[in-house]
């Protein structure tokens, strides 16, 4: 089993989310299920981003509940199989050939686009 200090110096990934009704800046680490907090400045959201992650790790270990190691990044290949209906398949094709590009980039291209709005919208 790792110490806190070995887990500490593991690589969670930390997301800074401002925070539009309040001010400031929410962080939450995805790894670590209910492990947030914030801060009004990014500088304070990053020491107590420190805090928070130890607090969760102390109370994880304390507990003897498993602690998830961080996610591989390296670990995605950037390839998928999906199963799709024909007719999807034949329009697809149909309006890659239309763009005058590859059915994989035009799908590359619409999952890019649509992805932005469910992020951004």
């Amino acid at each position: 089993m790792k110490t806190i200090d070995e887990y500490m110096a593991l690589p969670y990934r930390m997301e800074f989310t401002p925070d539009t009704h309040e001010g400031g800046f929410t962080v939450s680490f995805p790894d670590l299920p209910g492990c947030l907090t914030a801060g009004d400045t990014l500088e304070e959201a990053l020491e107590n981003a420190t805090d928070a992650k130890r607090c969760w790790l102390e109370a994880a270990l304390e507990d003897g509940y498993p602690i998830p190691e961080p996610a591989d990044e390296n670990s995605y290949s950037g390839q998928f199989k999906l199963r799709i209906p024909k007719s999807l398949h034949r329009d697809l094709s149909r309006h890659a050939k239309e763009e005058g590009v590859s059915m994989n980039q035009y799908c590359v291209y619409l999952l890019t686009r649509n992805d932005s709005f469910a992020v951004n919208g």
